[in-house]
């Protein structure tokens, strides 16, 4: 059957059918919510901006921004650097590549809510594997209740996350690797070039565009983490853990302020998207420089 243009709109139109039912229009809805006071799904007066300005002078709001970029940077930086160790690794051993891939990969395959009580386990002070090995070494002064001190939660919520995702980016750095020509590894061997001054030269600029996806990837379902938190802290102890995305339905599930809690939303997308924005302007440009 020739493809014109009707009958490509007709095949494209169930897809764009969903697409606006269940993304543009929730998006325009939750932008018009946040607008009002509403006290539930529906009704509501309208307050203009008044949510929004509530938002930036709220400390729970502001205190979660931190939380959420702090815990971003974590996993982005621990993340693609343990992900890039790997897959340099995993292209080094060429037979045992295939069953490492999988290995990497059954983290990311299992259910966050899985993943948080097996953590919150390894976390547990008095029965969790992590003091019961510290104190086992002799470094009984490390042990501690690591999701229940502000000081530790974050950092224990973001290791999880990074235990959980370092497999996935690290099978797309791998998909980087394999993508280079053979005979360019070839032409740095005659050329001298080993370890870490092949990887300067060759492999870094040659990965630019795993790199770009990952720290994309990475970036964006970090700004917008919730299931750990939930599972795992439920935003504790005293809000240290408290996400952007956890405030939002904290407010609107929890208080019922689904005008606040909107609000709320439509700023966490406005930082997800510029951010993302500027990051992937800034790595797009850095693949064109090589």
């Amino acid at each position: 059957m020739r493809l014109n243009r009707l009958t490509a709109w007709i095949m494209v139109f169930p897809a764009l059918l969903l697409f606006g039912a269940f993304t543009i229009y929730p998006a325009i809805s939750g932008v018009a919510t946040s607008l009002t006071d509403a006290k539930g799904v529906v009704g509501g007066h309208f307050i203009g901006l008044g949510n929004y300005r509530q938002a930036f002078s709220d400390p729970v709001v502001l205190s979660a921004l931190w939380n959420t970029l702090l815990f971003t940077l974590i996993c982005v930086v621990v993340q693609n650097t343990a992900a890039l160790g790997l897959a340099y690794w995993m292209q080094s051993q060429p037979r045992l590549r295939n069953i490492a891939r999988i290995g990497t990969l059954a983290p990311a395959m299992m259910a966050i809510v899985a993943v948080g009580y097996v953590w919150s386990f390894i976390y547990s002070p008095l029965t969790g594997p992590l003091n019961i090995i510290l104190r086992s070494l002799g470094l009984g002064s490390l042990a501690q209740v690591w999701l229940g001190n502000p000081s530790t939660a974050l950092v224990a919520l973001a290791i999880t996350n990074v235990w959980m995702y370092t497999g996935y980016s690290a099978t797309i750095y791998l998909s980087g690797y394999m993508s280079i020509p053979e005979p360019i590894f070839e032409a740095a061997e005659m050329d001298g070039a080993h370890g870490w001054a092949r990887f300067r030269a060759i492999e870094w600029p040659l990965l630019a565009p795993a790199l770009t996806v990952n720290l994309t990837l990475s970036t964006i379902g970090s700004l917008r983490v919730f299931d750990l938190i939930l599972v795992m802290t439920k935003g504790g102890p005293v809000n240290a853990t408290e996400s952007l995305s956890y405030v939002i339905y904290n407010e609107s599930f929890g208080q019922l302020h689904f005008g606040y809690g909107s609000s709320i939303a439509v700023l966490l997308l406005v930082i997800t998207v510029f951010i993302a924005f500027v990051l992937t302007s800034i790595l797009r440009r850095r693949e064109m420089q090589w």
